[in-house]
C-alpha cells in the first residue's frame, strides 16, 4: 500500500467541486468516518499520480473526472491518528476536481453543501453571525492569553489580516486556509481538539469535521478556487455549455461566498470577452426570456490572464 521509506505511505486525496442550485458541493466519502475521496497511491498499480487519484475515485464513488489540477502536498506529522502509535507517515498528495452533480451510486459517498464544513466562508447573506457570537471573541482572548508581548502582537495581527478588524463588513475571500489554520490553532475546531486531546468540549456551531486533516485540504481547495477566478475561467467548468449571465453570476457567487452587483458584474464579464451570445434565449420562472451565452474558449490563446477579478467578501448591508 505504500510507496518511498518503509515508514511512509504516499496517499492521494481529491476535492471533488460542483455547484448545484447555486450551492457550492463537495463529493465526501465515509468510511472510518466523513472525509474526502482517497486512498493510497500504487506504483505498480498506476502510471502516475493523477491516473491513481482517478481510479482511486472511480472505485469509491463510480464518477469519471474531467478537470484535475494538483493542489498541494500535506505531509504535517501525526496526519494520521496512528502515526502516534508507531504507524507510518502519511503524505498527501491533494487535487481538485470541478465537475456537475452527477449521481453516485456508492452507499457511502454523496453530495456536501461546502460551506457546512466552513461556515464563516459564507457572506451571500452579509457577515456571518458566527463571527461576531463566536469567533473573534474567541480569537481575541486566544490573542490575549500569551505572556509573551511580542507573541501577543503577532496573534493579534494575525487574526486581523485573515478576519479583518473587529466588526469587519469585508474579508478577502482568497484567505481561506490562513483562517482555518488559525481557527486550528486556537483550539476552535473539533479536528484541534481531537489532536490536541486538550479534553475541552469542541464549540458550537464551527462546522462539521472531517477526518485527518481533511478540512484542512478543503479550506485550501477553496482559497484555491476564490484566487483562480481572478486570473483563470476555470468557473466555466461548472457550467452547463449554454448558461444565462445571471447563472454565471451566481456559480461565481457560490464559490466566493459574496453577493455581486449584477450590473458591474456583467460589465467586467463583457469587457474581458469571456462570453458570446448563441442567438437564443431561455426563460426561467415568471420573467422576460433571458439570452443565453457560451464561453469564449478561443480566449484562453489571446491573452495569459483570463479571469473576473479578486472575490471580497462584504456585507450586504455596506
Amino acid at each position: 500500500m505504500g510507496t518511498g521509506t518503509e515508514n511512509t505511505i504516499i496517499n492521494l486525496t481529491a476535492v471533488i467541486v460542483a455547484v448545484t442550485n447555486e450551492q457550492p458541493r463537495v463529493l465526501i466519502v465515509n468510511r472510518d468516518g466523513p472525509g474526502l475521496p482517497s486512498g493510497p497511491f500504487d506504483p505498480a498499480q498506476h502510471d502516475s499520480l493523477e491516473s491513481g487519484l482517478r481510479q482511486l475515485v472511480e472505485a469509491q464513488t463510480g464518477l469519471g473526472l474531467y478537470y484535475v489540477e494538483q493542489l498541494y502536498t500535506f505531509g504535517n506529522r501525526n496526519r494520521d491518528p496512528l502515526e502516534a502509535k508507531g504507524g507510518p507517515r502519511v503524505v498527501s498528495v491533494a487535487y481538485l476536481a470541478l465537475t456537475h452533480e452527477d449521481h453516485v451510486d456508492t452507499e457511502n459517498a454523496e453530495w456536501r453543501d461546502w460551506y457546512s464544513f466552513l461556515p464563516w466562508e459564507d457572506w451571500r447573506s452579509g457577515r456571518p453571525a458566527l463571527l461576531d457570537d463566536t469567533i473573534r471573541p474567541a480569537l481575541d482572548r486566544w490573542a490575549r492569553q500569551s505572556k509573551n508581548e511580542a507573541r501577543r502582537r503577532q496573534r493579534h495581527d494575525r487574526v486581523h489580516v485573515t478576519f479583518g478588524p473587529e466588526a469587519a463588513t469585508q474579508m478577502d475571500a482568497v484567505l481561506s486556509l490562513e483562517r482555518y489554520e488559525l481557527l486550528y490553532e486556537a483550539e476552535l475546531v473539533a479536528e484541534a481538539l481531537r489532536d490536541h486531546r486538550s479534553g475541552q468540549a469542541a464549540t458550537e456551531g464551527m462546522g462539521e469535521h472531517l477526518v485527518s486533516d481533511h478540512r484542512r485540504i478543503l479550506a485550501s481547495a477553496l482559497g484555491r478556487l476564490r484566487g483562480k477566478l481572478a486570473y483563470r475561467p476555470v468557473v466555466f467548468e461548472l457550467l452547463p455549455g449554454e448558461f444565462t449571465l445571471l447563472q454565471l453570476q451566481r456559480v461565481v457567487e457560490a464559490l466566493s461566498g459574496a453577493k455581486l452587483h449584477k450590473q458591474n458584474f456583467r460589465r467586467l464579464v463583457t469587457n474581458a470577452e469571456l462570453v458570446e451570445p448563441i442567438g437564443r434565449t431561455v426563460r426561467i420562472g415568471k420573467g422576460r426570456p433571458a439570452e443565453l451565452f457560451r464561453f469564449r474558449r478561443e480566449v484562453l490563446g489571446e491573452t495569459l490572464t483570463v479571469g473576473l477579478s479578486r472575490p471580497i467578501m462584504r456585507d450586504v448591508d455596506h
